[in-house]
């Protein structure tokens, strides 16, 4: 059986952010993701969590201006101290929420010329990340987007998370795979999480074209939940879609398997 999360930066936004938590858990979510939470301080999240009965599995370093069109945080070399600034701002999140994983987004480069040098700056901060968060037995992820939605994302396929994943070797250090991402760049997501799936850390998904709820687009989400059950993947599944229409009314894909299950 998948353990289904709700990112709460996409689902739910009807309502303010604090008042998300219960609206999850009234629809069957007992787990949910927020992309950046730093709107909210730390304690202010753990009480609306703990009302809510919920777990927070996942949240992302701060990434500056990346959803703005830059180029984030974390690659680029003239940041590198503030990335550090922002892992000490996580930590603080982290004690109190204590998230299964911690995502670190790798960022763009818009000047290609300099790629090699903020490729090396991501793989010196990705490693130190990791080992900011592995003392309080959190995972760091990482995840490849696609270069259509983020022209000049450095990190866009599998084979390179792959590549990134080995050449650190990192004990705590796991991929977040996202199926919508990956599907847009042409790749098999069902075959890729069978095969790597010792590897990954967390999943998430958008139907695909649009990033809209299953149904959608383009992609049979039967055989792919039935795949990544299948690889014996024990971690979380995140809803991480731009609903169409009501949050409310893209759950059908949820509320189909819940029925299937208690079947």
């Amino acid at each position: 059986m998948l353990n289904f999360t709700a990112n709460l930066s996409l689902l739910f936004t009807e309502v303010e952010l604090i008042e998300r938590f219960e609206a999850a858990s009234r629809q069957g979510f007992n787990a949910v993701e927020i992309q950046f939470p730093y709107a909210l301080d730390a304690g202010t999240l753990k009480q609306a969590l703990t009302a809510a009965g919920q777990k927070l599995v996942l949240f992302n370093v701060d990434a500056d201006d990346l959803l703005q069109g830059g180029e984030g945080l974390v690659c680029v070399p003239e940041k590198q101290p503030l990335f550090r600034q922002a892992v000490a701002q996580t930590l603080i999140y982290a004690e109190v929420l204590k998230p299964v994983a911690i995502n670190v987004l790798p960022g763009r480069c818009l000047d290609e010329s300099r790629l090699p040098e903020y490729m090396k700056t991501f793989k010196e901060n990705l490693y130190f990340a990791a080992d900011a968060f592995a003392p309080l037995g959190i995972k760091t992820v990482f995840e490849a987007i696609n270069t259509y939605d983020m022209p000049g994302f450095i990190i866009h396929s599998g084979a390179q998370m792959l590549a990134v994943l080995d050449e650190l070797d990192h004990p705590d250090l796991f991929l977040q795979y996202d199926i919508y991402h990956m599907q847009m760049m042409d790749e098999e997501p069902a075959r890729f999480i069978a095969d790597h799936v010792d590897k990954i850390g967390h999943i998430q998904f958008a139907d695909c074209p649009g990033r809209a709820q299953p149904g959608t687009g383009q992609i049979d989400f039967e055989p792919v939940f039935s795949a990544i059950e299948e690889s014996g993947y024990n971690s979380w599944v995140g809803a991480e879609y731009k609903p169409m229409g009501t949050t409310l009314d893209s759950l059908d894909w949820f509320r189909k398997l819940e029925a299937k299950i208690r079947r």
